[in-house]
């Protein structure tokens, strides 16, 4: 561990990123309240398994990714089943130290909501956290990627399935891997197999933080 200081949840409104007294440390999340997710299943007619990449890296980005998670889960069709732990990387695709590090985490739904409709849903979430969208690769308060969507393959331009990228990206697999080890990326092969062939070294985990399960 190095000497950073813990990142934190800020209070409502507070632009700081370790603005918030909260203790970032989650305890594990309840079995009671996983079976009251599971239950809510009930709910969902047909639901599909689908997962998604979380990212920032301006702002607080815990609280911004705690903010896309529970977003989701308030998305009528849809259920936030698992949240991974949180890693730090360097940002991808641009020159090194000309942005700031990213928080990443991938999350597992079940959804009623076809592909394109939790797309819709992702581009409303960046939209809320203010996304700008003018810069490719560019810094972003969040970044909200569906990376699957069952056994899905699509080569829509709007929105390719599964993530044209996923396969190369640790930041993607290593979390991914962390929440489904059995997971399979459609085309691509295990998410194990994939891990194993991608340089994991920048993808450094956050043992200091963690993401809650919304109830």
């Amino acid at each position: 561990m190095t000497g950073r200081q813990p990142e934190q949840y800020g209070g409502p409104g507070e632009p700081g990123e370790f603005g918030g007294p909260a203790d970032p440390v989650v305890q594990p999340v309840p079995a009671a309240v996983s079976a009251r997710v599971d239950a809510a299943d009930s709910t969902l007619q047909n639901p599909k398994w689908a997962v998604v990449a979380l990212g920032s890296n301006l702002g607080n980005r815990l609280e911004t990714i705690q903010g896309a998670v529970d977003a989701l889960e308030d998305t009528p069709g849809v259920r936030v089943k698992a949240v991974s732990p949180v890693y730090e990387t360097d940002p991808w695709g641009v020159p090194e130290g000309s942005q700031p590090a990213y928080l990443n985490a991938v999350v597992l739904l079940r959804t009623t909501l076809p592909p394109g409709s939790l797309l819709e849903r992702g581009h409303a979430i960046e939209d809320a956290f203010l996304r700008v969208r003018t810069e490719r690769w560019g810094a972003r308060t969040i970044d909200v990627d569906i990376v699957a969507y069952e056994g899905v393959v699509s080569d829509d331009p709007e929105l390719t399935l599964p993530h044209p990228h996923a396969h190369e990206r640790a930041f993607v697999l290593v979390p991914w891997y962390d929440i489904d080890p059995q997971a399979l990326l459609p085309g691509r092969g295990t998410v194990a197999d994939l891990l194993a062939a991608v340089d994991r070294e920048g993808v450094r985990p956050r043992l200091d933080v963690e993401l809650r399960l919304p109830e």
